[in-house]
């Protein structure tokens, strides 16, 4: 059974706006359909688009906001390698979204502010358990991991 250490962080203009606990379930039911079992921990922060402007920057060098960005704690980790470290508990890292970006991108998109943000936390979630999609065949993987996943989701009435 996968038990998941998750400090979720929603930054003050949003806290009205998403719940934390479906948050939580999210990413849970996206860490047990990618085969995590064992311990993990792992942080997610809703925040504003000047935050995410600044860590994408920081870290990406690219001055611009963008809806998420993940820190993997493992880095090269191939997916689902999934061995206990000695404490016993896989740290992953942290996954940001952008809450004025997904609502953007959910407009655009003609969906429902919850499915973009779904969308959003799967990607981030799948990112640091070490799917990439930088190439066109990865990105290509990613993106049909991420659209079984929602569906997934939407058949347990998460979405």
């Amino acid at each position: 059974m996968l038990e998941c250490e998750l400090s979720v962080q929603i930054d003050q203009p949003f806290q009205g706006c998403v719940d934390g606990e479906w948050l939580r379930r999210v990413v849970e039911e996206t860490l047990a359909r990618e085969g995590v079992s064992s311990r993990v921990e792992l942080g997610l922060v809703i925040t504003d688009t000047e935050t995410i402007r600044q860590l994408n920057k920081s870290y990406r060098g690219r001055d611009e906001a963008t809806d998420v960005l993940s820190f993997a704690l493992l880095e090269d980790l191939e997916p689902t390698p999934f061995i206990n470290p000695p404490d016993g508990v896989l740290h992953l890292g942290e996954v940001i979204l952008c809450y004025p970006q997904a609502s953007l991108q959910a407009e655009e998109h003609h969906h429902p502010i919850e499915r973009e943000l779904a969308l959003l936390v799967i990607h981030g979630v799948l990112h640091l358990l070490g799917h990439d999609d930088e190439e066109p065949e990865a990105e290509a993987k990613m993106r049909a991991r991420e659209e079984r996943i929602l569906g997934e989701l939407k058949y347990d009435r998460l979405l």
